[in-house]
C-alpha cells in the first residue's frame, strides 16, 4: 500500500512574528504601547481642540467664571477692617496707605504686602494682619512710645527709647513732659541719654535738656544757664561725681555756670564773672576740683 503524502505546517514562527514577540517581551515597549500611544492620541486631540482661538477663549472664560464664583462666595468675603492698638491718628494713616474697597474677596487681598507697608510707618513697632472669622480684616498694631524730643535745626521729632522716629511735632510745648535732646547724632545715642538723665535725679526739676557735642559727648544743660560738660567715655561715673558734690556741698546752687568733667581726674568749675569775693574753693573726695 503506497504512502499518502501531505504538507505539514512548519511550527517555527516567521521572522516578523519572531521580532514582534521579542519586542513584546521588552518592558519598555509594553509601557510605550500601553501608556505612550494613548497619551499621544490624547495630546493630539487636545492640541487640535485648542488650536482654535475661539475655543481657547471659551475655555479660559469658563474657568475664570468658575473661579470668580468660588472666590465671591459669602464665606470668602471681607466686609470691614478693624484696627486695634493704634491711636486715631495712626489708624487714619493706616487706612490712607492701605485703601481697601469693602466688600472684597479674601483672595484679592495681599496680606504680606499690606503688613509690610503698614510696618513702614514710623510710629509702628510691630504689626500683624490677618482675616478674622466673620469677614473682618484684623490689623493688630504695637505703637512706639515716645521717650524724648529731639531737636535738630528747626525740626522737632519724637523718638522712642531706642532712638526710632515716632512722629514730628510743631512745638516743644506739644510734649513738654518729655526730655529734650539736641544736636546732630543725638538720635543714635538715646539709650545713653536716658541713662544720663536717670542719674541726674538730684537736679531733675532743673534740666532743660541734653546737647550732643560733635557727635562724641554730652552737655547736660540746667536752668540758670548752668552746664555740666560730660566726657566722651564713661559719662555716667563723671555725672555721679557731680551729683555727689551737689548732695554734699550744694555745688550747683552756687554761682557756677560750667562744671567741666571732660577730664575725670580734675573737675573744672567756671563761675559767673563778678567783682565781689570769689567763689570759695570746693574740695571733692573723688576728684580734684579747680575753680576758674
Amino acid at each position: 500500500m503506497g504512502s499518502i503524502g501531505y504538507n505539514r505546517k512548519d511550527p517555527a514562527p516567521s521572522r516578523i512574528s519572531y521580532r514582534i514577540q521579542r519586542l513584546w517581551l521588552t518592558p519598555l515597549f509594553r509601557v510605550f504601547l500601553r501608556l505612550g500611544v494613548p497619551l499621544f492620541i490624547v495630546l493630539l486631540a487636545v492640541g487640535w481642540f485648542f488650536g482654535d482661538q475661539a475655543r481657547r477663549d471659551q475655555v479660559s472664560g469658563g474657568i475664570a467664571d468658575m473661579r470668580r464664583s468660588i472666590e465671591e462666595r459669602p464665606e470668602f468675603m471681607v466686609k470691614l477692617m478693624a484696627i486695634d492698638g493704634a491711636s486715631d491718628e495712626i489708624a487714619n494713616d493706616i487706612r490712607e496707605i492701605v485703601p481697601v474697597d469693602f466688600p472684597i474677596s479674601s483672595f484679592d487681598l495681599d496680606l504680606p504686602a499690606m503688613q509690610e507697608r503698614i510696618a513702614e510707618l514710623d510710629a509702628v513697632a510691630r504689626v500683624d494682619v490677618r482675616i478674622r472669622a466673620g469677614g473682618i480684616l484684623q490689623v493688630e498694631i504695637g505703637e512706639r512710645t515716645p521717650a524724648v524730643v529731639w531737636r535738630t535745626g528747626d525740626l522737632l521729632e519724637l523718638l522712642d527709647a531706642e532712638g526710632h522716629r515716632v512722629a514730628a511735632i510743631q512745638s516743644r510745648l506739644d510734649r513738654a513732659d518729655l526730655p529734650l535732646l539736641a544736636g546732630i547724632g543725638a538720635d543714635a545715642k538715646v539709650p545713653e541719654a536716658l541713662d544720663i538723665l536717670a542719674n541726674a535725679d538730684l537736679v531733675a526739676g532743673r534740666i532743660r535738656g541734653l546737647v550732643r557735642i560733635g557727635e562724641r559727648r554730652w552737655d547736660l544743660v540746667l536752668d540758670r544757664d548752668q552746664r555740666i560738660m560730660l566726657p566722651e567715655q564713661q559719662p555716667i561715673p563723671a555725672l555721679r561725681q557731680v551729683m555727689a558734690l551737689e548732695q554734699a556741698q550744694d555745688l550747683l546752687k552756687r554761682d557756677i555756670i560750667i562744671v567741666d568733667m571732660r577730664n575725670q581726674n580734675r573737675a573744672i568749675l567756671r563761675t559767673v564773672p563778678r567783682i565781689a569775693k570769689p567763689e570759695p574753693h570746693i574740695q571733692s573726695t573723688s576728684a580734684g576740683v579747680q575753680t576758674e
